[in-house]
Order: C-alpha cells, then structure tokens, then sequence
C-alpha cells in the first residue's frame, strides 16, 4: 500500500463511518469494529439486548456501500433452506430452477441465531466460511461483499441452542452496541423512527472489494507477528482456561489489524493496533476453566490480564 492508497482507504473509511453513525448515534467504535469486518471479509457477532439498534446498524451498512439487506428471524422450526434458498421443478420447462434464500445479499442480520437448530444454525455458518451455498450438489456464491451480523440475546436463554465453541470461532468480532448515553438518546426520540431511510450510499460495493485488496497489503513486521503468536500462546497457557485462541483466531486479529491500521491511515501495523482489537477478535474464542466461570470471571478478563503480562515489542528507531 502507498501512502497516498492510505490516505484515501483513512478518509473513504471515515465517511463510512460517519454515514453509517449517522443511523447509529453515539457508537463509533462498535462501528468501526462491524467496518472493519466488513473490509476483513468477516462476520459479526452481536450479543446485546432487544432495541439497541441492531437491525439499523445492518440496514445502514448495506444503504452505505450500496449493497442489498435481508433480516432472518432465526425461531426453532426455521428450515436450513428457508435460509439458503430451494431448488423447485418448473413443470413448463421440464428443469429445476434455484430459488434463492434470504441469505443472498450484502449484509445479512441473522437475528437470535442461538433460537434455530444447530442444523440451520449450521447450514448458515457453512456459507459463511465459503461463500457459497450447495443445493443439491450445485454451488451458488453469495457474491461480494457479503457479510452476517448475527445476534443473540443475553437474555431469556430458555429454549435457545448455544453456539458451540467451534463454530464461534467462525466470527471474525463479537462486540454489542449498548444503550446510547443520553443525548444521543434524546436525539433519536425526536428524530424519524427509520434513521436509515434517509441515508445515501458513500461508495460502491465494487469499492468494498477494492479495500478489501488494498488492506491485505498492510504491511505486519515479523515482531508484531511474534507479538500475536505470543499472545495466542498465553491464552492456551493460562491457569484460567481451558481452550485458547486457535490459529484461526491468530489470523482474524492480523486481517483485522490491517484494515484498523489502514483506516487510520498507516501502511503499516502497529502493536497498539493489536492490543485495540484483542478482546472484539479474541475473547468469544476462548473457553474459561470451570472454577474461573464459577468465580466470575470472564474472557474480557483474562485478556486484560494477558494484555498486561505479555510484553508489546519496543519501538525500532532507524
């Protein structure tokens, strides 16, 4: 990446930003951090309570890049096809014709997946790490960008499926939006009740792509990676958990690092960049020891605690 690339992914990414906080008031870090995924060619999972703006922050993500929204409401007789699509015989034509699911478009809210079986549950994370949907041994690719914002409740767990760790893994971020502080609160009871309704696409969803390719030339110095390896290293280690972040997890931190430090305008990844998304990319990861459950404590913990004890590489003067 050149510096004149950074400079523009910094400000295209910042009007993203904007537009996108223009339907979501007072939240530009869980923003950020869905942008980001975004440009990482990853999903989000969004644990928060009903009303927090979850659906709008979907709808004003795909309004701002141009591209297409569908919402799925994940109940327990939800259907694997109901979300990728069915292949129907056209009497007419004497052939199979697909038709697509809800699951073909741009960003996807997957809302309270852990209410679906772990068979729909599946049939959605299967499309997620390829890209594509088999039905009936034909693949249909999902296009790009393409990203799933899903979402559970942290409450009334009753008759939820949870996700197991494996397929948690498969989120590139988990984060939540919360409530809004007050004057933010009180700027969206005045306003319109649909605050995207209004909002006009910043870039293309070609843009997206492009982005994409140019965050992926973000360069990682071998210290910055030897602090991510060390990093994995001690989540496995410590006396507090029992399952660590994988490799895969390794790789989501570095893809994401790229794309925050393209975004504020650097061709290059800083250790701050990685200690900034440690916990979004690394903690929904991670399986605590039984007594640490029992005692309280939590993934957000014990990464904090890491964050402390692993040494961040010291800064290189030329």
């Amino acid at each position: 990446m050149t510096p004149e690339q950074s400079v523009w992914f910094a400000e295209t990414f910042g009007a993203l930003v904007s537009n996108v906080g223009r339907a979501v008031l007072g939240k530009e870090k869980p923003v950020r951090l869905v942008l980001t995924a975004l440009v990482a060619e990853g999903h989000v999972l969004l644990e928060d309570a009903p009303g927090t703006g979850k659906t709008s922050l979907a709808k004003a993500l795909a309004a701002t890049v141009q591209g297409t929204h569908s919402r799925i409401q994940f109940t327990p007789d939800l259907l694997p096809s109901d979300v990728t699509g069915v292949t129907i015989y056209d009497q007419g034509s004497r052939t199979f014709e697909f038709h697509p699911g809800p699951i073909f478009a741009s960003v996807v809210l997957a809302d309270e997946i852990n209410r679906a079986s772990p068979k729909t549950q599946a049939a959605l994370l299967e499309v997620m790490e390829e890209g594509n949907v088999t039905v009936d041994g034909v693949a249909h690719p999902v296009g790009r960008p393409f990203m799933v914002i899903a979402t559970q409740n942290p409450i009334e767990q009753a008759g939820t499926y949870r996700l197991p760790e494996a397929q948690l893994d498969r989120f590139l971020v988990k984060t939540s939006l919360g409530y809004p502080d007050r004057a933010s609160s009180i700027e969206i009871l005045g306003g319109a009740r649909d605050r995207t309704a209004g909002l006009t696409p910043r870039i293309t969803t070609e843009v997206v792509g492009t982005m994409a390719d140019l965050a992926q030339a973000v360069h990682v110095d071998p210290v910055v990676l030897d602090y991510v390896a060390r990093l994995l290293e001690a989540t496995r280690d410590d006396a507090q958990t029992s399952l660590g972040a994988s490799v895969r997890g390794g790789l989501a931190l570095v893809r994401c690092a790229k794309v925050w430090a393209a975004a504020a305008g650097r061709e290059y990844v800083t250790p701050d960049d990685v200690k900034e998304l440690a916990q979004p990319v690394l903690a929904h990861r991670l399986v605590l020891d039984v007594e640490a459950e029992f005692a309280g404590v939590t993934s957000l913990d014990v990464l904090d605690r890491l964050l402390d004890q692993v040494a961040p590489p010291v800064l290189r003067t030329v």
